[in-house]
């Protein structure tokens, strides 16, 4: 009888420690998988929830998280930040993990805690993460911003330039020819009439070259209809002075940012410009405009058969002043939004600028 008594205690003993042990793999568990899907913003609530699961399971009344550090209760340390508590869980009736008897049940509060310290770390970063995140974004749009204003400031110099030649010193220079054209026809002696023909071809060649300069200054064509009219007209400029322009455009090729275009367009101007100079006459010529997808945004890319310049290599500018200036005022203009620009030698010669703009998952 005696040994029945003693076998039914042990057997009481063993399911206890049974039930003992399965409170505590609950407790871990379930604290644990939550912890480890909980994002920063529900995190406190989480938290929370894992303190008032840890007075259930030490059977007191009630539990509680906090932030304070200098709180009463079991301190939470946080990985690589020393032993000191930076926040605590309060369960009324117990003072310290020492007042938990049973040294297995203040093993798995140790490991709680240690769960919740590390949570409660990943989030934080998570938050500073985001929020570094988010300065960089307002940092981009505000930086877009400003080269927006610095560009449309720049071009609107340009174009009231533009202006101000136009109604005045091209209309003065109008008026000079044609008057020069009414003297020329009531002149009688015949080194006169030379003397006006000569005269007035000068005054007819400022009148070209003051168009000229106003029509590069700021082409109406680029705000009115956009960069690849702009192009076009650039091309149908190109191909007057004898020529070959092969042109490949992308059909869905679309508006972009003003001072998108307007970059895209100083490059296409200097590269027909350094064509002109440095190709050795009329050549072939392509241009190339695709409108682009992410990761890669819309690209420029312009190519003669032209003999090129003089001592030019491959990925580098020649060592004209002239061109080089040129090229690495294009590569800053490209740089600043965020572009880039690569200019070298063909394969069989001539030269090849192409121009990249960002995506707009880049941006």
């Amino acid at each position: 009888m005696a040994g029945d008594i003693e076998t039914a205690a042990e057997l009481r003993e063993l399911y206890r420690a049974a039930e003992a042990r399965a409170a505590r793999l609950r407790l871990l568990s379930l604290s644990g998988r939550e912890l480890v899907q909980a994002e920063p913003g529900s995190m406190d609530s989480i938290l929370r929830k894992s303190a008032e699961r840890l007075a259930l399971f030490l059977g007191s009344r009630s539990g509680s998280f906090t932030r304070d550090p200098k709180s009463s209760g079991f301190p939470i340390t946080i990985p690589g930040k020393g032993n000191l508590g930076h926040a605590a869980v309060v369960v009324a009736g117990f003072r310290s993990l020492d007042d938990i008897i049973d040294k297995e049940d203040r093993d798995a509060c140790q490991t709680l805690l240690g769960m919740m310290g590390s949570a409660i770390d990943r989030a934080d970063r998570e938050d500073a993460v985001e929020s570094l995140l988010e300065t960089l974004k307002d940092r981009e749009i505000r930086l877009e911003q400003l080269v927006s204003r610095i560009f449309s400031a720049q071009e609107d110099e340009r174009r009231r330039v533009a202006h101000d030649l136009h109604d005045g010193v091209a209309q003065s220079a109008t008026a000079l020819v044609r008057m020069l054209e009414r003297s020329a026809d009531l002149a009688h002696r015949a080194d006169d009439a030379d003397a006006s023909a000569r005269t007035i071809e000068v005054a007819r060649g400022l009148v070209k070259e003051l168009r000229r300069v106003i029509a590069g200054l700021r082409p109406t064509i680029l705000d009115d209809l956009g960069l690849i009219a702009a192009l076009h007209a650039l091309a149908d400029a190109l191909e007057q002075d004898g020529y070959s322009v092969s042109r490949r455009i992308d059909d869905d090729f679309r508006r972009l940012p003003g001072y998108a275009e307007t970059a895209l367009y100083r490059v296409a101007q200097e590269a027909f410009s350094n064509i002109r100079k440095h190709a050795g006459g009329p050549c072939p010529v392509i241009i190339e405009a695709t409108s682009g997808s992410d990761p890669y945004g819309p690209s420029l890319r312009i190519t003669d058969n032209g003999h090129g310049p003089q001592n030019a290599a491959s990925g580098h500018a020649a060592t004209n002043d002239g061109h080089q200036v040129g090229i690495e005022g294009m590569k800053e203009r490209l740089a600043v939004i965020g572009g880039s620009l690569d200019w070298g030698v063909g394969e069989h010669g001539g030269v090849i600028v192409e121009a990249r703009l960002p995506g707009a998952g880049q941006r």
